[in-house]
């Protein structure tokens, strides 16, 4: 009791003292402002998922009935102990219904368009440790579905609901990740054996869907990629030689959390000076981002925060000196000229593959203007002597997901180059990787 009160009395004590123009200038750190999300987004998609539906059973002669039926993402322990991570909701649940609590599942009627949310039932001691347990009406309102029924009323309801004949069709989500090679997971609850299931239309029809964003979609995607903007240029005018790569990181989650209300980061941040910036996925746990920078490293900032769902993904490459040497302006240069080549040729109905090849074949010409390499470009073209420099995709696209759904198969090295790649892994290599991941982005 005389600890709370000794805290007390200090808290009141600094409130008291903390000047209202402190307030003022810590304000004018950022010039953005969280927008509010509109409900309306997560309607707009259910829309154009049941428009896609509807057209796909109308072209293959099939009956427009059954429930799109989703399982939405579970708190997760850590471990055996009774910790609870932060809770982030599965994606595709995410896109339809933007439910941010766990435990959901969400149903749409495809003959009548009616979306409805199942809510987990919970215990009386919730409100003592978690907050109040909100009325069904609130998730109603808040969600903008038709209605919201309990989890444990799910069988019930979707019966009650069905216009079909015999038992009510479930289209559930299971599909494979072209990306991690990881399947989503089918709904799972007690009674879906009274119902028929189809685990195979979904997912492609669903992930199409996510592949072109709406503007409202575009314009929470603007917000957390202007204030990851901010937060990079904010590291990079207090980036000092003697500090930890984590401190980095620290300012920039701090920034995206403090002024833009970011929780969540798209990705595990990597901060990386020197050799690391070679490791294209470096910032693990086996790799913490805890070097200290040293007077002529080149780091490599790559962090995306994410807002309300929507993520950002961007890499930025300096000198935490802020002066280059000449080999490293010669291979920043290299890669942003392959960055204004391929900005400046693309448009829709240009092949992304085109794309790839236009910034490796830039890139293979500065670095033969700059003797770095000898021979001819074409030639080099033809043996992808590229990948060995760029050795991950030119770009994919962002959305929920950092890797969001959509773009091109991963490209296979055959053998020959990958000797070389390792041959080659020296630093000169790791200085191009480090400018080829600031500008062009990563598949990896």
């Amino acid at each position: 009791m005389w600890a709370s009160i000794q805290s007390y009395k200090y808290v009141s004590t600094l409130v008291s003292w903390f000047p209202e123009k402190e307030a003022i200038s810590m304000a004018s750190l950022s010039s953005l402002t969280p927008p509010t999300v509109p409900v309306e987004l997560y309607v707009t998609n259910r829309e154009k998922l049941l428009s896609s539906l509807r057209h796909n059973f109308s072209q293959s002669s099939r009956p427009i009935h059954g429930f799109v039926f989703l399982q939405g993402g579970e708190e997760q322990n850590r471990y055996d102990t009774d910790h609870t991570e932060l809770f982030r909701q599965e994606s595709f649940f995410a896109y339809l219904f933007g439910v941010r609590e766990p435990g959901f599942y969400g149903a749409i009627d495809i003959a009548t368009g009616k979306s409805v949310l199942f809510a987990p039932r919970l215990p009386a001691e919730y409100a003592v440790w978690l907050g109040e347990i909100k009325p069904l009406s609130y998730f109603k309102e808040r969600y903008m579905v038709s209605s919201v029924y309990y989890t444990d009323e799910i069988t019930t309801v979707l019966h009650d609901e069905y216009q079909g004949s015999g038992k009510p069709l479930l289209f559930l989500l299971h599909g494979v990740n072209t990306d991690s090679d990881l399947f989503s997971k089918p709904a799972e609850f007690q009674g879906i054996d009274k119902f028929d299931t189809d685990l195979t239309t979904l997912h492609p029809v669903l992930t199409e869907c996510r592949v072109t964003k709406s503007d409202l979609e575009l314009s929470l995607i603007q917000f957390a990629n202007d204030i990851s903007s901010e937060a990079h240029v904010e590291v990079m005018r207090k980036v000092r030689v003697g500090m930890y790569e984590y401190q980095l990181e620290s300012m920039f989650l701090h920034h995206t959390y403090m002024y833009g209300g970011c929780r969540h980061c798209s990705y595990t941040c990597i901060c990386a000076t020197g050799e690391n910036s070679s490791v294209l996925h470096y910032g693990h746990a086996a790799a913490p981002n805890d070097r200290t920078l040293e007077n002529g490293d080149l780091a490599l900032l790559d962090m995306g925060a994410e807002y309300n769902f929507y993520g950002s993904d961007i890499t930025c490459s300096y000198p935490v000196n802020g002066k280059f040497s000449s080999d490293q302006a010669l291979i920043y240069n290299a890669v942003l000229e392959a960055h204004n080549a391929v900005i400046s040729t693309m448009k829709p109905g240009v092949s992304w593959v085109d794309m790839h090849k236009l910034a490796e074949k830039v890139i293979l010409e500065s670095l033969k203007r700059g003797s770095i390499l000898v021979g001819n470009v074409d030639d080099m073209m033809v043996e992808r002597l590229g990948a060995v420099f760029m050795p991950h995709g030119l770009g994919h696209l962002l959305g929920i997901d950092t890797h969001d759904p959509g773009g091109y198969p991963k490209v296979i090295m055959n053998k020959f180059m990958l000797s070389f790649l390792v041959y080659l892994s020296n630093s000169f290599l790791n200085n191009f990787w480090h400018f080829s991941l600031m500008e062009l982005g990563t598949t990896a």
